[in-house]
Parts: structure tokens; C-alpha cells; sequence
């Protein structure tokens, strides 16, 4: 099968939730996850008992640990799965999701997460080995293949520092109109400017945020959707794609997976950059929001500097991005593609309060695995 034959408009996301984002000392990583599910569930009207597509992963279980959040939650379900390429997974997840429930294999579809690496270690967790042939010199991952990246940005293009703080701060300007974002104090070009630098030329304010958090979304068909207690939220479509493990094997530093599996999942939609009205990106470093907003047809390639500038996706600019305040100001508990969904489809019930974005109807979901290795997106719609 392919994306071209993806299943538009017949799943629905129908409940989804966050728990404990920003520290949660106390919680193991299964304990934030089942409690966001707990909820999101309970939002939708349905049980664990309910739930017969399983998708999970965590901080702390090199194998995922699908098999033994199963056995926490007391459920038998028919899928598990837990591959973990990286914080694009969820998105990649969504799109399985999709497939099995308009199949009839299963009928309520669980993703969820949990982490706890701010609290057991407060620092982000290390989840692969280095590559000999890139250990030699000594980068600091996985801060400096997005360093390598920006660097290469700025060489081709012109990008400036200065446009990466616009990133930053429209993140910290969006973060400020959340409660529950982790980062509220207001942040100005010039403190992004002195920021202490981290891996030339991205800073301490160029990288994401390491706190805990637990996130979940309920899936179901859309004609069972309609019966349940929350506002559904329409798949459209689904996409996604790799390129490379190691930052030295990326074909084009400036060009992700992105411009490929976000074309597919456009024309899966019927739609365009020009029809999106909400963005939530995985802003892991201020790159990222530059190059994804290329890739996904929103600019041409090599001017996402210049269109950040001047609070374009900041509030009140012509293109909402990362409206909760993102991985750099919101929540980063390791992966945070799990977040830009749950993210999207508040805006698209209209529940998100002082920062919600009027009249939105179409969202983009994005997630971004590994150093800028592995892409997924879904667009979704509500009625």
C-alpha cells in the first residue's frame, strides 16, 4: 500500500492528554504514561478495557517496554508495538494506527509515552552508541549534528544567528500564553544573544528544553468517534521517511526526509501549505523550525531565516508554529513528537484558551527522530 491510498478522513483522535510536564519527581516513566492515558481515555468515554492497539514507549526501557506498560495497565491487547526510531515515531504510529483501525483489526488505538529523565538524571537521556567513525571528533550529541546542520544552513543560505533567536523567542512569546508549559519567564534577542554557547553556533537557548512528561492519544474509527464524549479530531493523512542514522551519512544537510514524506502526505489530504492554519514542529533546535518549515513547502528552500524574522510564527504573525511553546519552551521529556499532536488537536477543538489560534480547521503534527534522521507528519481537520 501506499500513502496515496491512506484512509482520509475515516480515524479519529479522541482523546488525548499530558501528565506531569516539567518535573514529576516520584513518578517512574510507566506511572507518567498510564496516568495520560488514564485521562485521555476518560476523556473519550472509554476504559483500558477498550483498548486493543497498544503503542508505547519510554525513557528508561531500551526495548520500548510495550509488553510490560501492557502488563501494568492490565490489558490484552492484539497489537503492541514498540519500535523506537526516535520522537517521529508517534506520528509513524498514528499512520499504523490508522491502517489497522480502518482494516478492522483493532478498534481503540493507545499511543502514549513516559519519561522521567529530568527527575532521575536531569539530563537528556543517551539512547545509541557513538559512531566510530565520528567519535574521532568529539561532538557533543546530539546538540553538535545539529550544530553541523545549522552551520551548513547558514554557509548556503545567509541564515544568521539572529533568525535562529526569532525561533526561540516566538517559542518563549507562545510559551508564555501556557499554563502548562515549563518555560514561562519572557525572553528578549538580546538574551538569546548573550546565551552561553553549546556547540558553534547553537547555544543553550537554540536547544530543547529536558524535563518529564507523559502524553497519550486515543484513536477509533470516525463513525465510532461520533458516539463518544469528546470532539473528534479527522485524520487526513499520514507520511514519513529516513535518510540517514549519522549526521556524516545525511545526503543534504539543509534538505530533510520532510520535503519527500510531507508531499505525499499533502496529496493524500488534498491540501497544501496554503490550506494549514495551525503548525506544531519538533522544534528540538531552533534549526529544526527553519528547515522543517522549508521542507513542508511553507517557504522556499533557504529563506526559512528571513521568514521567521519579524514574528511571523510568533503570536499575532501570519503562520501560527508551535503554539504550546514547543520542545524549546513547553516540554522536551526526550521525545516530543507525542506533544505537537496532542498540541494540534487542541487548537482544532478550540480548548486552548489565551494562545488559541481563532478559526483554525486544519493542523500539521510533525515529529523528528534520531539528528534530523527520520521525518513523520499527520494532517488532521476537524468539521
Amino acid at each position: 500500500m501506499t500513502t496515496d491510498a491512506f484512509p482520509r478522513g475515516k480515524t479519529a483522535i479522541v482523546g488525548v492528554s499530558t501528565f506531569g510536564t516539567g518535573k514529576a519527581p516520584g513518578y517512574e516513566p510507566h506511572d507518567l504514561a498510564a496516568i495520560a492515558a488514564r485521562n485521555a481515555l476518560r476523556e473519550a468515554g472509554l476504559t483500558f478495557a477498550d483498548v486493543d492497539g497498544l503503542f508505547y514507549t519510554n525513557s528508561a526501557d531500551t526495548f520500548g517496554g510495550g509488553t510490560s506498560f501492557a502488563q501494568y495497565l492490565g490489558i490484552q491487547p492484539k497489537v503492541i508495538d514498540n519500535s523506537r526510531p526516535g520522537g517521529n515515531v508517534f506520528e509513524t504510529w498514528l499512520e499504523r494506527a490508522a491502517w489497522l483501525l480502518d482494516a478492522g483489526l483493532i478498534d481503540c488505538a493507545l499511543i502514549a509515552y513516559g519519561s522521567n529523565q529530568a527527575s532521575a538524571s536531569g539530563k537528556l537521556a543517551r539512547t545509541s552508541q557513538p559512531w566510530p567513525y565520528e567519535a574521532r571528533y568529539q561532538p557533543i550529541n546530539p546538540v553538535s549534528s545539529y550544530a553541523l546542520a545549522a552551520a551548513r544552513h547558514m554557509h548556503e543560505f545567509g541564515t544568521t544567528r539572529d533568525q535562529l533567536g526569532a525561533v526561540a523567542v516566538a517559542a518563549r512569546q507562545w510559551a508564555m500564553l501556557n499554563p502548562e508549559a515549563f518555560k514561562r519567564d519572557p525572553m528578549t534577542l538580546d538574551d538569546y544573544r548573550a546565551s552561553r554557547l553549546v556547540s558553534d553556533p547553537l547555544s543553550v537557548l537554540d536547544c530543547c528544553l529536558v524535563t518529564d512528561g507523559g502524553a497519550a492519544i486515543v484513536m477509533t474509527r470516525a463513525d465510532r468517534a461520533a458516539d463518544l464524549k469528546a470532539k473528534p479530531v479527522r485524520i487526513l493523512s499520514a507520511a514519513s521517511g529516513t535518510t540517514h542514522h549519522n549526521i556524516s551519512t545525511m545526503p543534504d544537510l539543509t534538505r530533510t526526509a520532510l520535503a519527500e514524506c510531507g508531499a505525499r502526505a499533502y496529496a493524500a489530504a488534498g491540501l497544501g501549505p496554503q490550506d494549514i492554519d495551525v503548525v506544531e514542529l519538533y522544534d528540538a533546535f531552533t534549526i529544526n523550525t527553519i528547515l522543517f518549515l522549508e521542507d513542508l513547502g511553507f517557504c522556499p528552500k533557504g529563506e526559512g531565516g528571513r521568514f521567521v524574522e519579524g514574528g511571523t510564527i510568533a503570536p499575532g504573525g501570519s503562520l501560527p508554529v508551535n503554539t504550546n511553546g514547543g520542545g524549546l519552551s513547553c516540554t522536551h521529556p526526550g521525545m516530543y513528537g507525542l506533544f505537537t499532536i496532542i498540541e494540534a488537536v487542541r487548537q482544532l477543538r478550540g480548548t486552548c484558551g489565551e494562545r488559541q489560534v481563532a478559526g483554525a480547521r486544519t493542523a500539521i503534527a510533525q515529529g523528528n527522530g534520531g539528528v534530523l534522521s527520520a521525518q513523520a507528519l499527520a494532517i488532521l481537520a476537524t468539521d
